[in-house]
């Protein structure tokens, strides 16, 4: 068995590095951000511990041959249908991956319990509610800063594209990311995606659009 300094280690070293792909997949807008990949990290870690320590009381007793790694795979496996099922995809965005690893993690620490280790299950247990509670206000804080603003265009198909494209390239300090249209006989949807940019920069482009007689609508996701 392990030393509880040891499993405290792995268990944070295991939050810190997910961490860490976590925040880097922040920066790039990925669903799957900070606090997931931390879930995720910590319950492997968990169930890495558990399968390698959590049953050496028992393995080498007289008659008894098990293997303890196999059932900590089913397990694993079966918790993933039911993480599915908490993961919804709602007008183009998908909901629900935290708390399915908040599940596989979870389901981690009741393996841990099951074998006896307290001590991994009950710190593995705090850094899950820090992961889920205490850093949320830090992860909306960093991915506002790197999430994609988009403006969002609905018009008459006699809409000019070139003339919004072009005042967005005189515009210092805007970066457009990525441009989308969708055109049919009788409207063009255009989405427009900034990288790090303040409403404000956009002014003179917002009223164009407010005096456009071709503009039906138009949106600012922020």
């Amino acid at each position: 068995m392990l030393a509880w300094y040891e499993i405290l280690i792995r268990l944070f070293l295991a939050s810190f590095f997910g961490a860490l792909i976590g925040l880097e997949r922040e920066r790039k807008d990925w669903t799957a951000g900070m606090r997931t990949h931390m879930m995720v990290s910590v319950g492997s870690s968990l169930i890495m511990m558990v399968s390698a320590f959590g049953f050496s009381d028992i393995l080498g007793t007289e008659h008894v041959v098990l293997d303890p790694a196999r059932v900590a795979a089913q397990v694993i496996s079966g918790i993933g249908f039911i993480g599915a099922g908490t993961i919804l995809f709602l007008k183009g965005t998908i909901r629900g991956l935290t708390t399915a690893s908040g599940l596989w993690t979870v389901a981690a620490i009741g393996l841990a319990t099951g074998g006896g280790m307290y001590f991994a299950a009950a710190s593995a247990t705090v850094i899950a509610l820090i992961i889920l509670w205490a850093l949320q206000p830090i992860e909306k804080r960093i991915s506002s800063r790197f999430k994609q603003k988009t403006l969002r265009i609905v018009a008459n198909t006699s809409f000019n594209i070139h003339d919004i494209l072009n005042e967005i390239e005189q515009i210092k300090e805007v970066r457009l990311s990525g441009f989308l249209m969708d055109k049919s006989d009788e409207e063009l949807i255009m989405q427009l995606k900034f990288e790090n940019i303040d409403i404000s920069k956009l002014t003179n482009i917002i009223t164009g659009l407010q005096n456009n007689t071709t503009v039906k609508e138009f949106f600012w996701n922020k």
